[in-house]
C-alpha cells in the first residue's frame, strides 16, 4: 500500500516555497525531529527540487526543555539537540533556507538570531494540512502588514477597547514594532506558515483586559467560559478575577513562579482574512499551534513572558486571542469591534 498524503500536500508546499523566493542553486534544509510528520518533510523535499533547489533533510534528536508536556507552545527555546550541537548549528547557518518542522521550533531561541544573522531565511511549518491549505498567504499580504507596521512605528500610543470592559493603553516608544506575513522571503528572515499579524512588543501598558466567553487561551487551547478581569499597571499584570478561566490562569502563573509570567510581552492583531476562529475546536490539541486562533483577522492578540526587546526570558508564555476589540494606534482606528478597517 502506497503513502500518497505527501503528494497532496506538494503543490502548496511548492507555492510556498515561491514565496519564500527559492530559486535555482540556493540550499535548502529540512529540518525535523523523529516526532515531525513524515509527509511535511517528503513535500518540503520534493517542493524544494522542483524550485531547482539543492536540498537535504537533518533529522536530529527530538524533545525539548519547555516545562508544559504539550507541544506547539512557542515559549520553550527550541530543541536541545541543536542548541547544543555547534556542527547543527553551522549546518543551518550555511543554508539558504531552512524549513522547520520541528515541533517547538526556535521562535525565542537566542540561537535562531544567530543563524538569521548568517542570512539564512526559515520558514515554520506546525499546523494540520487543511489549516496549512486554507490559509496559504499571498505575495500581496506583505504589503498589508508592512502598512500596519509604519503605522505603529510613527505613533505614540496604542488603544484596546471593548464593550466588555477592556480599556489598555500601550506605549509604542521603544516597542519595535515586527510582522508575520507567512512566507521568508528576506535574507535573514524567520517567518511562520500560516500567519499574517502586525505586533509590537511595548514596556509600558496600563489599564483593564477583559476576557468574554469566546476568547481563547493558548498554549491551553481553550475558549474562555466565563469573563475574566486581568488589572495592568506598568505593563504587568498586577490582579486577575473572574470564575473557572481567572482561577486556571492564576494557578498557571502561581506554578511557574516565573520573574516574568505576568509581565505583557507582544501585542497586536491579526490580518488572515482565511483563519477559522473554530479551528481550536475542531482539532486535537497535538494537531494544532493555533495560529488561525492568533492571527485571525481582526482579533486582539496579546501574550506575557519572553519579551527579546527588553531581554527578559521566560517559559511562562500565554497567548491569548481576543475577538470583539477596538484596536486604535494613535487616531487611526485598525479595528473596530472585532472588524479590521482600512487604514
Amino acid at each position: 500500500m502506497f503513502d500518497l498524503a505527501a503528494a497532496d500536500l506538494l503543490t502548496a508546499f511548492k507555492r510556498e516555497l515561491d514565496l519564500c523566493k527559492l530559486t535555482t542553486g540556493e540550499h535548502v534544509v529540512v529540518l525535523a525531529e523523529p516526532t515531525s510528520r513524515g509527509d511535511y518533510v517528503t513535500a518540503a523535499y520534493a517542493a524544494a527540487q522542483a524550485c531547482g533547489a539543492h536540498v537535504l533533510v537533518a533529522t536530529v534528536p527530538g524533545g525539548s526543555p519547555a516545562p508544559l508536556p504539550s507541544t506547539h507552545t512557542g515559549a520553550g527555546p527550541g530543541l536541545e539537540s541543536v542548541l547544543n550541537d555547534r556542527v547543527a548549528q553551522e549546518l543551518l547557518k550555511s543554508a539558504d533556507l531552512v524549513v522547520d518542522l520541528t515541533r517547538e521550533g526556535f521562535i525565542h531561541a537566542p540561537v535562531q538570531n544567530e543563524i538569521l544573522a548568517a542570512g539564512t531565511r526559515i520558514i515554520f511549518v506546525c499546523d494540520a494540512p487543511e489549516v496549512l491549505i486554507r490559509n496559504l498567504p499571498k505575495e500581496e499580504d506583505k504589503a498589508r502588514v508592512l502598512q500596519g507596521v509604519e503605522l505603529l512605528r510613527r505613533s505614540t500610543t496604542m488603544q484596546i477597547t471593548s464593550v466588555h470592559g477592556t480599556d489598555l493603553s500601550i506605549q509604542l516608544a521603544g516597542a519595535e514594532p515586527m510582522f508575520q506575513t507567512g512566507f521568508a522571503d528576506d535574507p535573514g528572515r524567520w517567518d511562520h506558515w500560516p500567519s499574517t499579524m502586525v505586533m509590537c512588543w511595548p514596556a509600558l501598558s496600563d489599564g483593564v483586559i477583559t476576557l468574554a466567553p469566546g476568547d481563547i487561551l493558548l498554549p491551553f487551547k481553550e475558549y474562555v467560559r466565563e469573563p475574566v478581569k486581568l488589572r495592568v499597571k506598568d505593563g504587568t499584570i498586577v490582579d486577575i478575577s473572574g470564575g473557572a478561566d481567572a482561577r486556571l490562569l492564576e494557578t498557571f502563573f502561581a506554578d511557574f513562579d516565573d520573574r516574568w509570567g505576568r509581565s505583557l510581552s507582544h501585542m497586536g492583531w491579526g490580518l488572515m482574512e482565511t483563519a477559522d476562529w473554530f479551528a481550536t475546536a475542531l482539532y486535537g490539541k497535538d494537531d494544532l499551534m493555533g495560529m488561525d486562533a492568533r492571527a485571525f483577522a481582526g482579533n486582539f492578540l496579546w501574550s506575557t513572558g519572553p519579551h527579546p526587546v527588553l531581554q527578559r526570558e521566560s517559559f511562562a508564555h500565554v497567548d491569548i486571542a481576543m475577538r470583539g476589540c477596538t484596536v486604535t494606534v494613535d487616531d487611526t482606528t485598525v479595528v473596530r469591534d472585532g472588524k479590521l478597517m482600512k487604514y
